[in-house]
Protein backbone atom coordinates (compact mmCIF):
# COMPACT_ATOMS: atom_id res chain seq x y z
CA UNK A 1 0.00 0.00 0.00
CA UNK A 2 1.62 3.12 -1.51
CA UNK A 3 1.78 6.06 1.59
CA UNK A 4 1.06 9.53 2.18
CA UNK A 5 4.61 10.62 0.92
CA UNK A 6 4.50 8.20 -1.90
CA UNK A 7 1.51 10.39 -3.10
CA UNK A 8 3.20 13.52 -2.66
CA UNK A 9 6.74 12.59 -3.93
CA UNK A 10 4.89 11.60 -7.06
CA UNK A 11 3.09 8.18 -8.57
CA UNK A 12 2.18 7.77 -11.88
CA UNK A 13 -1.20 5.81 -11.40
CA UNK A 14 -2.60 3.41 -14.68
CA UNK A 15 -6.28 3.79 -14.50
CA UNK A 16 -8.57 2.65 -16.92
CA UNK A 17 -11.36 5.11 -17.38
CA UNK A 18 -14.78 3.86 -17.52
CA UNK A 19 -17.58 4.46 -20.08
CA UNK A 20 -19.15 7.89 -19.99
CA UNK A 21 -16.89 9.63 -17.44
CA UNK A 22 -14.98 12.79 -18.38
CA UNK A 23 -11.16 12.06 -17.94
CA UNK A 24 -11.71 15.21 -15.23
CA UNK A 25 -13.97 13.35 -13.80
CA UNK A 26 -11.68 10.53 -13.46
CA UNK A 27 -8.75 12.64 -11.95
CA UNK A 28 -11.09 13.95 -9.34
CA UNK A 29 -12.46 10.74 -8.02
CA UNK A 30 -8.62 9.92 -7.70
CA UNK A 31 -8.20 12.82 -6.20
CA UNK A 32 -10.79 12.98 -3.58
CA UNK A 33 -9.80 9.09 -2.81
CA UNK A 34 -6.49 10.01 -2.07
CA UNK A 35 -7.35 13.17 -0.07
CA UNK A 36 -9.61 11.48 2.13
CA UNK A 37 -7.84 8.41 2.98
CA UNK A 38 -4.55 10.38 4.01
CA UNK A 39 -6.82 13.50 5.46
CA UNK A 40 -4.77 15.58 2.99
CA UNK A 41 -6.07 19.35 2.44
CA UNK A 42 -4.50 19.95 -1.18
CA UNK A 43 -2.59 17.16 -3.66
CA UNK A 44 -1.57 17.90 -6.86
CA UNK A 45 -3.29 15.55 -9.48
CA UNK A 46 -3.69 15.64 -13.17
CA UNK A 47 -3.84 13.38 -16.53
CA UNK A 48 -1.46 12.78 -19.43
CA UNK A 49 -3.83 12.88 -22.38
CA UNK A 50 -7.75 13.39 -22.47
CA UNK A 51 -9.91 10.37 -23.31
CA UNK A 52 -13.30 11.67 -24.51
CA UNK A 53 -16.29 10.35 -22.04
CA UNK A 54 -17.31 8.21 -25.37
CA UNK A 55 -13.86 5.96 -24.53
CA UNK A 56 -12.77 4.01 -22.46
CA UNK A 57 -9.05 2.63 -21.33
CA UNK A 58 -5.64 3.44 -20.35
CA UNK A 59 -5.72 7.15 -18.56
CA UNK A 60 -2.38 7.73 -16.76
CA UNK A 61 -2.53 9.96 -13.80
CA UNK A 62 -0.19 11.31 -12.01
CA UNK A 63 0.05 12.70 -8.23
CA UNK A 64 2.42 14.95 -6.40
CA UNK A 65 6.08 15.78 -8.29
CA UNK A 66 4.97 13.50 -10.51
CA UNK A 67 2.72 15.86 -12.53
CA UNK A 68 5.92 17.55 -13.77
CA UNK A 69 6.32 14.59 -16.10
CA UNK A 70 2.65 14.98 -17.89
CA UNK A 71 3.86 17.13 -20.77
CA UNK A 72 6.48 14.05 -21.03
CA UNK A 73 4.20 11.47 -20.92
CA UNK A 74 1.50 13.26 -23.14
CA UNK A 75 4.35 13.45 -26.29
CA UNK A 76 4.76 9.16 -25.88
CA UNK A 77 3.34 7.36 -28.94
CA UNK A 78 -0.29 5.84 -28.41
CA UNK A 79 -2.55 2.64 -29.27
CA UNK A 80 -6.22 2.22 -29.79
CA UNK A 81 -8.76 -0.15 -30.45
CA UNK A 82 -11.75 -0.20 -31.95
CA UNK A 83 -14.83 0.28 -33.89
CA UNK A 84 -15.54 2.42 -37.42
CA UNK A 85 -19.37 1.97 -38.37
CA UNK A 86 -19.31 2.37 -42.52
CA UNK A 87 -22.53 3.62 -43.94
CA UNK A 88 -23.14 7.24 -42.09
CA UNK A 89 -21.58 10.20 -40.58
CA UNK A 90 -22.37 11.92 -37.37
CA UNK A 91 -21.47 16.54 -36.74
CA UNK A 92 -19.04 15.39 -33.52
CA UNK A 93 -17.42 11.98 -36.09
CA UNK A 94 -18.75 9.72 -33.07
CA UNK A 95 -21.81 8.31 -31.21
CA UNK A 96 -21.67 12.15 -29.38
CA UNK A 97 -24.23 13.46 -32.05
CA UNK A 98 -26.83 11.42 -34.30
CA UNK A 99 -26.39 10.30 -37.49
CA UNK A 100 -26.67 13.66 -40.21
CA UNK A 101 -26.38 11.72 -43.35
CA UNK A 102 -26.46 8.48 -44.81
CA UNK A 103 -24.06 7.04 -47.28
CA UNK A 104 -24.08 3.87 -50.11
CA UNK A 105 -21.76 0.56 -48.68
CA UNK A 106 -22.77 -2.01 -50.91
CA UNK A 107 -19.23 -1.20 -53.11
CA UNK A 108 -17.42 -1.70 -50.04
CA UNK A 109 -15.25 -4.92 -49.62
CA UNK A 110 -13.02 -6.76 -47.23
CA UNK A 111 -9.98 -5.98 -49.63
CA UNK A 112 -10.88 -2.18 -50.52
CA UNK A 113 -11.29 -1.89 -46.77
CA UNK A 114 -7.69 -3.06 -46.08
CA UNK A 115 -6.38 -1.21 -48.95
CA UNK A 116 -7.89 2.50 -47.63
CA UNK A 117 -6.08 2.02 -44.76
CA UNK A 118 -2.73 2.44 -46.20
CA UNK A 119 -3.86 6.24 -47.05
CA UNK A 120 -3.57 7.03 -43.72
CA UNK A 121 0.25 5.51 -42.73
CA UNK A 122 2.93 7.97 -42.40
CA UNK A 123 3.16 11.64 -41.80
CA UNK A 124 -0.56 12.66 -42.75
CA UNK A 125 -2.18 16.33 -42.71
CA UNK A 126 -5.50 15.62 -40.31
CA UNK A 127 -8.20 18.33 -39.52
CA UNK A 128 -9.41 17.80 -35.56
CA UNK A 129 -13.12 17.59 -35.72
CA UNK A 130 -15.43 20.48 -34.92
CA UNK A 131 -16.76 18.92 -31.57
CA UNK A 132 -13.06 18.65 -29.84
CA UNK A 133 -11.51 21.18 -26.92
CA UNK A 134 -9.29 22.77 -29.26
CA UNK A 135 -9.50 26.55 -29.06
CA UNK A 136 -9.16 28.93 -31.80
CA UNK A 137 -9.13 32.57 -31.25
CA UNK A 138 -9.83 32.02 -27.00
CA UNK A 139 -12.90 29.94 -27.94
CA UNK A 140 -13.38 26.06 -27.65
CA UNK A 141 -14.15 24.64 -31.17
CA UNK A 142 -17.55 22.68 -29.67
CA UNK A 143 -18.55 26.10 -28.25
CA UNK A 144 -18.72 27.10 -31.92
CA UNK A 145 -19.84 23.79 -32.95
CA UNK A 146 -23.19 24.17 -30.20
CA UNK A 147 -23.70 27.44 -31.61
CA UNK A 148 -23.73 26.54 -35.17
CA UNK A 149 -21.27 28.71 -36.19
CA UNK A 150 -18.81 27.61 -38.54
CA UNK A 151 -15.06 27.78 -38.29
CA UNK A 152 -11.96 27.14 -40.60
CA UNK A 153 -9.75 24.08 -38.83
CA UNK A 154 -6.64 23.82 -40.08
CA UNK A 155 -5.09 20.77 -40.62
CA UNK A 156 -1.95 19.46 -38.49
CA UNK A 157 0.53 16.80 -39.31
CA UNK A 158 0.47 13.90 -36.90
CA UNK A 159 1.29 10.79 -37.46
CA UNK A 160 0.07 6.83 -38.23
CA UNK A 161 2.46 4.10 -37.67
CA UNK A 162 0.38 1.19 -37.76
CA UNK A 163 -3.40 1.26 -38.66
CA UNK A 164 -5.10 -2.59 -38.96
CA UNK A 165 -8.29 -3.99 -39.62
CA UNK A 166 -8.78 -6.64 -37.12
CA UNK A 167 -12.13 -7.72 -38.22
CA UNK A 168 -15.17 -6.72 -40.31
CA UNK A 169 -18.66 -7.81 -39.47
CA UNK A 170 -21.39 -6.26 -42.02
CA UNK A 171 -20.40 -2.04 -41.79
CA UNK A 172 -18.92 -2.55 -38.66
CA UNK A 173 -14.73 -2.28 -39.03
CA UNK A 174 -12.81 -3.41 -35.76
CA UNK A 175 -9.04 -2.00 -36.04
CA UNK A 176 -5.97 -0.88 -34.16
CA UNK A 177 -3.89 1.67 -34.47
CA UNK A 178 -0.71 3.40 -33.53
CA UNK A 179 -0.32 6.76 -33.53
CA UNK A 180 1.60 10.19 -32.85
CA UNK A 181 0.36 12.74 -30.24
CA UNK A 182 -2.35 14.68 -31.29
CA UNK A 183 -3.94 12.35 -33.39
CA UNK A 184 -8.26 11.97 -33.37
CA UNK A 185 -9.36 9.05 -34.00
CA UNK A 186 -12.49 10.44 -34.84
CA UNK A 187 -11.14 12.44 -37.63
CA UNK A 188 -9.34 9.35 -38.79
CA UNK A 189 -12.49 7.60 -38.68
CA UNK A 190 -14.59 9.93 -40.85
CA UNK A 191 -11.82 10.53 -43.11
CA UNK A 192 -11.90 6.61 -43.66
CA UNK A 193 -14.84 6.55 -44.40
CA UNK A 194 -14.33 9.35 -47.23
CA UNK A 195 -11.43 7.37 -48.47
CA UNK A 196 -13.76 4.60 -48.77
CA UNK A 197 -16.38 7.00 -51.11
CA UNK A 198 -18.84 6.35 -48.25
CA UNK A 199 -19.41 8.00 -45.05
CA UNK A 200 -18.33 6.66 -41.30
CA UNK A 201 -18.46 7.41 -37.60
CA UNK A 202 -16.38 6.38 -34.80
CA UNK A 203 -18.49 3.77 -32.65
CA UNK A 204 -16.54 2.62 -29.82
CA UNK A 205 -12.51 3.89 -28.78
CA UNK A 206 -10.10 2.19 -26.22
CA UNK A 207 -6.66 3.65 -25.62
CA UNK A 208 -4.59 0.53 -25.42
CA UNK A 209 -0.87 1.81 -24.90
CA UNK A 210 0.88 4.85 -24.12
CA UNK A 211 4.76 4.84 -24.70
CA UNK A 212 5.31 1.73 -22.53
CA UNK A 213 2.43 1.71 -20.45
CA UNK A 214 -0.41 -0.71 -20.90
CA UNK A 215 -4.12 -0.84 -20.04
CA UNK A 216 -3.42 -4.47 -18.75
CA UNK A 217 -2.12 -3.27 -16.07
CA UNK A 218 -4.65 -0.46 -14.91
CA UNK A 219 -7.05 -0.39 -12.73
CA UNK A 220 -10.41 1.33 -12.69
CA UNK A 221 -11.00 4.22 -10.59
CA UNK A 222 -13.96 1.95 -8.74
CA UNK A 223 -11.36 -0.11 -7.94
CA UNK A 224 -8.65 2.18 -7.36
CA UNK A 225 -11.26 3.81 -4.48
CA UNK A 226 -11.90 0.74 -2.77
CA UNK A 227 -8.47 -0.07 -2.29
CA UNK A 228 -7.59 3.15 -0.59
CA UNK A 229 -10.68 3.61 1.24
CA UNK A 230 -12.03 -0.21 1.61
CA UNK A 231 -14.64 1.42 4.49
CA UNK A 232 -15.96 3.64 2.27
CA UNK A 233 -19.22 2.61 0.79
CA UNK A 234 -19.98 5.36 -1.43
CA UNK A 235 -16.90 5.46 -3.92
CA UNK A 236 -17.17 8.59 -6.36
Amino acid sequence: MKTKEDFLEGQTLLIDKPLEWSSFQAVNSIKWSIRRKFELKKIKVGHAGTLDPLATGLLLICTGKSTKTINELQGQAKEYTGTITLGGTTPSYDLESEINETFPTEHITEALIKEATQQFLGEIEQAPPIFSALKKDGKRLYEYAREGIEVEIKKRPITIHEFEITAIEDNIVSFRVACSKGTYIRSLAHDFGIALKSGAHLSSLRRTKIGNYNVDNAITTEAFNKLLNPESEENL
